[in-house]
């Protein structure tokens, strides 16, 4: 069991994180959410000691063994499978079988087993380095995105390779459905404090949303009721008749806690501008085929037609050509025969990794925004830039000094300034975090026009694809239908051999939202049962105080009147009844004082019990 208390964390001026508390116990796993740049990836450099908390402590147990896949690609052995098998625990230094089987998972095939390693490309080189840390079977595996450089087959491997981990697992992934699937908790660094519940995303930002709209309401309430003391005490303080009275307000006033207002979170906002196009078909391939200079054929004899509210998904494993047959679609790159037609007012928007270097490095965010579009002026270009999260100054940044995601986020803005009816997309959510792929996703389905998109999440395969072009078997196949569809019908072909596999879960894709509706009903009764009992108690009793004030004010003015008059019979009288009524009023003033603290208390309990 790891433990951190208190823990602290800044660079420069941003907080990252202040004072925070968690446990991660035995057999857990834990997906660790929070927009870009909050200090999930710090948390991870924390945890293996890259960095250190500012303040706080982090308890590790001794002997107790973390995995954490490195960056860098060094390798020393002659073959993949022989470098593996170095990390292996001692004990099973021999067991070849289990490397093999890990590296097959990860999208190894038997002829690449003996190749040395630096023949693979880098994304499959980081594979390596995944598969060594998985053969370790560290006490804690720390993946921080892992699916960014696997294939879709892959990702479903590895998932169900994690589900089976028997150990602990704290997991960073943009990919939702994959956390989702894989965790038995969430955890989310949000507004620079960190909260752990069980279950899954869905759950937790449910949660989140629900207590913030509470907080909210609670704040706006009791400001409210701040406003009314002040000025009820402004306004009698210099009443002597009413100073029991005002004294009990000032102590209600102090007991009040101040919230702050709760800052507005800033996310990616995507809207595609859609340009009306009429026809039905917009894009036609016939017979088309492609290969790298004498290399076989990577699209050979291939033919389709797009219509003008498509939503095509291309999936397959990594490196079988989907994104050359996305650049063919497009145009980008040239077909060497067959003939590809597109409507004469198809007007496209693409997205693709590597077009991040048609980018002009000494162009600012704002410039590359508004050369997108002539009709995009400096205003519509400081909007798409404030959309895609470069506010203020940022906007004047130099292409040449943003990071990876950041150039990322400029392709997409680019996009977003052109009314297209044809969106070419190229796994769009590398570099995005889990809410702005929420809000990429929301956005695609909402477009108009049509969709060809390479991906290999699966949420968006769930909620978007209508047909698929599915790269398997060394051919090229059009399924008509969704993706559930497809893996009932056909499946993946090394899922099929693996006897052990589960059928595929179908998944939710859409929030439930008449269940959150009614929770929050539930949980606002619940408090208004609770607490509004107590408030009108509150309220009779400062009535009745008032009222009692007014009558003894009444006995004191007859009192004055009877003595100037020497009337003793009558100051008998009067003295008789302006005892009973000021003791009245004191245990008025004792039980207000009593109700108005156990009315904090369930106040307190209240929100501790529902945080």
């Amino acid at each position: 069991m790891i433990s951190i208390e208190n823990a602290s964390k800044s660079f420069g001026s941003q907080v990252l994180f202040d004072q925070i508390s968690f446990k991660l116990n035995h057999k857990e796993r834990v997906g660790l959410v929070g927009r870009n740049g909050r200090g999930k990836t710090t948390l991870f450099k924390m945890i293996i000691g890259e960095e250190m908390p500012d303040s706080g402590s982090i308890t590790i147990p001794k002997l107790y063994k973390i995995g954490y896949v490195s960056q860098i690609l060094s390798f020393s052995e002659s073959s993949i499978l022989n470098e593996v098998m170095l990390s292996l625990p001692e004990e099973e230094k021999d067991h070849y079988w289990k490397v093999e089987k890990i590296l097959s998972g990860l999208g190894f095939n038997q002829n690449d087993m003996n190749k040395p390693p630096n023949v693979f490309s880098g994304g499959f080189q980081v594979r390596l380095n995944l598969a060594k840390m998985l053969v370790a079977e560290p006490d804690l595996l720390l993946l921080d995105e892992p699916t960014n450089y696997l294939d879709i087959t892959s990702i479903r491997w590895l998932e169900r390779f994690l589900i089976s981990w028997p150990r602990e697992l704290l997991l960073i992934t943009h990919d939702r459905s994959f956390m989702d699937k894989v965790v038995t908790h969430t955890m989310i660094i949000h507004r620079q404090t960190i909260r752990k519940m069980i279950g899954n995303t869905e759950k937790l930002y449910a949660q989140i949303e629900l207590d913030e709209d509470i907080y909210e309401k609670t704040r706006l309430n009791e400001e409210k009721k701040r406003k009314e003391l002040e000025l009820f005490i402004t306004r009698f303080r210099a009443k002597a008749r009413l100073a029991n009275l005002v004294q009990s307000r000032v102590k209600t006033l102090e007991k009040m806690q101040k919230r702050d207002k709760l800052e507005q979170l800033k996310n990616l906002s995507f809207s595609f501008r859609y340009e009306p196009l009429k026809a039905k078909y917009i894009v036609t391939a016939e017979n088309i085929s492609f290969s790298y200079q004498s290399s076989h054929p990577i699209i050979q004899h291939f033919n389709i037609t797009i219509q003008n509210n498509d939503r095509i998904c291309i999936i397959g494993k990594n490196g079988k050509g989907k994104t050359t047959l996305l650049k063919l679609l497009s145009g980008n790159i040239h077909t060497q025969s067959g003939m590809i037609t597109q409507h004469q007012d198809v007007q496209h928007g693409i997205f693709v990794q590597t077009n991040v270097n048609t980018l002009n490095e000494n162009y600012t965010v704002e410039q590359e925004i508004m050369l997108s579009h002539k009709d995009i002026d400096r205003q519509g270009a400081r909007n798409i830039c404030g959309a895609m999260m470069f506010e203020g100054d940022h906007a004047d940044k130099k292409i040449k000094v943003l990071s990876g995601g950041e150039k990322s986020r400029v392709m997409l803005g680019k996009i977003l300034a052109t009314p297209v009816n044809l969106l070419f997309l190229d796994e769009p959510t590398n570099h995005l975090d889990m809410e702005s792929c929420d809000s990429l996703l929301q956005a695609i389905d909402q477009f108009k026009g049509a969709v060809l998109m390479v991906t290999h999440n699966e949420l968006f395969l769930h909620t978007l694809a209508k047909r698929l072009i599915i790269f398997q078997n060394n051919s090229i196949m059009i399924f008509e239908g969704s993706y559930q569809d497809f893996l009932d019908k056909h499946g993946w072909e090394d899922e099929l051999e693996d006897q052990t596999l589960q059928k595929p879960i179908k998944l939710e894709t859409k929030t439930n939202k008449k269940e959150q509706r009614r929770l929050r009903s539930q949980l606002i009764t619940e408090r208004s049962k609770i607490l509004k009992p107590l408030e009108e108690k509150i309220r009779l009793i400062e009535d009745t105080i008032e009222n009692h004030e007014k009558e003894l004010e009444i006995l004191h003015k007859a009192m004055q009147d009877a003595s100037m008059a020497q009337d003793g019979k009558k100051i008998s009288e009067i003295s008789q009844k302006i005892h009973p009524c000021q003791k009245r009023i004191d245990d008025l003033f004792d039980e207000l004082e009593k109700v108005t603290d156990q009315y904090d208390q369930q106040r307190a309990e209240f929100n501790i019990e529902n945080s």
